[in-house]
């Protein structure tokens, strides 16, 4: 089958197209055939091995010390599931499905394994598999940081970073949950964030968040860019400062001295992903609150390409990398 491997850490030409052994399911497993995955944040910092010095060693260790262990990346897909073990009772040929496969990744590939009890639920009926591809990743991290901060009706929510891959879940997200939502992005995301449904958008090129004047119940760094005095002075007594993004050392060190020492608390961390938590998105898309913003999509074969835009910083929600298979009988 099918795959692009990477076979050591580096720029995006590092990701090459290759043929592997398909994978066979286990008593636990299924077969996944995969028709979208995503070129996200998670998978760029992955293959280049960015990672802050503290973290560097027990990375290094969890992935691979040269290059990744397991060298197909990929962190969330959609497809449909081809076969099962004789074990699995969740799931049955025919499904169609969308999962994230967490740090066994293996989404960049036509096939993929994965055990029954994954991260993985039924597809939402009204997305299309790139649609649904994005979801894993973005949307259980918004999920699970708006939960931390026990976003509710009535709130002020600030998002920074809002037209990014967590960032634009996260609005909608946030606003499905009844807060007031304003969003931080550049000039050229405004109407898209205005049209997720931010109450608010504050174009960070032209104005501080601080200078705003306004106060929120909680601000969420989706990007780990957000200045963290501005941040602490938007907040209201008591309010919380959520950071997707989270491994500088200083950064570390600043938010434990900040929840010490003041009514304010930072929380950061890395996300918890669940089984209930995609099947609630599936059930906020199924009945039209939530859904993807794609950026632009991209064939597996021209994975490199799509890292590379990935890793200008720049892209609006997501990028879908398209899995075609040369028989689809």
């Amino acid at each position: 089958m099918k795959a692009i491997a990477c076979t050591h850490y580096g720029p995006p030409n590092v990701l090459e197209l290759t043929e592997v052994e398909k994978p066979t399911p286990r008593d636990n497993d299924v077969l996944i055939k995969v028709f979208a995955t995503t070129a996200n944040a998670a998978d760029a910092r992955i293959r280049s091995f960015t990672m802050p010095f503290l973290f560097r060693l027990p990375m290094q260790i969890m992935l691979g010390f040269k290059g990744p262990r397991q060298n197909i990346l990929g962190v969330e897909l959609a497809g449909e599931i081809e076969a099962v073990g004789k074990d699995v009772t969740r799931f049955k040929k025919g499904d169609q499905i969308f999962a994230s496969t967490g740090f066994g990744m293996s989404a960049y590939a036509e096939y993929a394994c994965l055990p029954e009890n994954a991260v993985m639920a039924r597809k939402p009926a009204n997305m299309s598999y790139e649609e649904a591809a994005a979801v894993p990743h973005g949307a259980l991290c918004a999920l699970f940081f708006l939960k931390k901060g026990q976003v509710r009706s009535g709130q002020k929510v600030c998002i920074y970073g809002a037209s990014g891959g967590i960032g634009t879940f996260a609005v909608q997200i946030a606003k499905s949950f009844g807060a007031e939502v304003t969003g931080v992005c550049s000039t050229a995301n405004v109407e898209l964030v205005q049209s997720l449904g931010a109450d608010a958008v504050i174009d960070y090129t032209k104005e501080d968040l601080a200078a705003h004047g306004e106060l929120y119940d909680s601000i969420f760094d989706t990007i780990g860019k957000s200045p963290f005095s501005e941040c602490l002075r938007s907040l209201k007594p008591n309010g919380l400062y959520l950071r997707a993004v989270h491994l500088e050392l200083l950064s570390m060190l600043r938010g434990l001295w900040t929840s010490i020492t003041s009514s304010k608390n930072v929380i950061g961390g890395v996300a918890s992903y669940t089984t209930e938590g995609l099947v609630f998105l599936r059930e906020r898309i199924e009945e039209g609150t939530l859904k993807s913003v794609i950026d632009k999509r991209y064939p597996l074969e021209q994975m490199a390409e799509a890292h590379s835009y990935v890793d200008t910083g720049h892209k609006k929600g997501n990028v879908a990398i398209t899995v075609e298979h040369q028989n689809t009988a």
